[in-house]
């Protein structure tokens, strides 16, 4: 397939600028059959089955964005990417001059490091002066990296709300979006309606918003992310299949850590990197359905999606949405995505409305 067949027009003004005022009152289209379905993430309960399993991304976003400036003076703006150890991370650094090798770097009083490398891929090495870590150059200067569409400077409501409530690993530079509309007392409600829960990590790269530059998607080279799909995950998986219970990620993340784990035909448990691309014509190996944001026109992530619901189906899903007006992107709304022939909404709710 071609890059075109991903575009969708997206006013401006749909991009969700903030979170909602309320953790867990964002819109959600359900997309389960041949139609969409206008409702409420409150309504998300009757659309599962006891015995169905959630897998959440148990990742969380570090503060990796960093300003400062060279020996030379210049401004700089680094964000990390990857941790390599405890002094040394691959990150994205902007200047007007790009920094060589060798050079120092300077984030406040003491707070120093020095290019070691650039790689092919674009990213710098970057290592620690006299034994700071990573982690306590983040903690004093560090800030949220909010994506590139949201175009505010971070606030102090972002380090709680563009973090999961299930969050426990650090090492994301973004978040797993779907999971944000989760507060503790959906997840009670779920547990207590016999849905299971299920954890994987996958740390989300910069390279989420990386788009897709060739027009044949085939020639598109995925970025790398880290993760692992610990036994015990995939143990509680098997036995769900087994006893007929559905796989429902939440988000695509969820989903590439999953289908990576995967990738001989069985699930196993791997840790490791990956660069698992998803579209159209893909055999899935594990999840049954999605909870998922929207995301960007021509985006693998988008890919990723119609893969699962099928493309006219999902372009449909999306001007519906438009349509409707519904919050876009990050901190915007949420779509469940059930395939076709697969039956989604339980005959009766699981619990009863909240």
């Amino acid at each position: 397939m071609k890059l075109d067949d991903f575009h969708y027009a997206l006013p401006p003004d749909l991009i969700a600028q903030f979170p909602p005022a309320i953790r867990g009152t964002s819109r959600l289209l359900i997309l389960d059959g041949a139609l969409a379905h206008d409702g409420s993430f409150e309504d998300l309960p009757g659309l599962l089955r006891p015995g169905d399993c959630l897998v959440f991304n148990d990742t969380r976003v570090i503060p990796a964005r960093l300003y400062g400036h060279k020996a030379s003076g210049g401004r700089i703006e680094m964000l990390i990417e990857r941790l390599l150890d405890a002094t040394r991370a691959l990150a994205h650094i902007r200047a007007s001059k790009a920094p060589k090798p060798g050079s120092g770097l300077s984030f406040g009083a003491g707070l120093d490091c020095r290019i070691v490398a650039k790689h092919d891929n674009g990213l710098y090495e970057v290592q620690s002066v006299d034994g700071l870590q990573f982690a306590d150059l983040m903690q004093r200067a560090g800030h949220l990296p909010l994506p590139p569409y949201i175009t505010r400077a971070d606030e102090n409501l972002d380090a709680e709300r563009y973090q999961t409530v299930y969050a426990r690993h650090p090492g994301a530079v973004a978040a797993p979006t779907a999971g944000l509309h989760f507060t503790d007392a959906m997840l009670e409600r779920l547990r207590a309606c016999g849905v299971e829960m299920a954890y994987v990590t996958l740390h989300v790269g910069a390279g989420t918003f990386q788009p897709v530059r060739t027009g044949d998607i085939a020639a598109h080279r995925m970025h790398s992310e880290w993760l692992d799909v610990p036994a015990h995950t995939c143990a509680q998986i098997q036995r769900v299949r087994a006893a007929g219970g559905r796989i429902v990620a939440v988000g695509t993340t969820a989903v590439r850590a999953l289908e990576t784990a995967a990738a001989g035909g069985e699930l196993a448990p791997y840790q490791g990197d990956t660069r698992l691309f998803i579209t159209p014509g893909y055999r899935f190996h594990v999840i049954d359905a999605l909870l998922t944001n929207f995301h960007l026109p021509g985006s693998t992530l988008l890919m990723l999606v119609a893969a699962l619901a099928g493309h006219a189906r999902t372009l449909a899903a999306y001007r519906h949405a438009v349509a409707q007006r519904y919050r876009f992107f990050s901190y915007g709304d949420a779509m469940f995505v059930v395939p076709d022939g697969r039956g989604g909404a339980a005959t009766d709710p699981v619990c009863p409305a909240a």
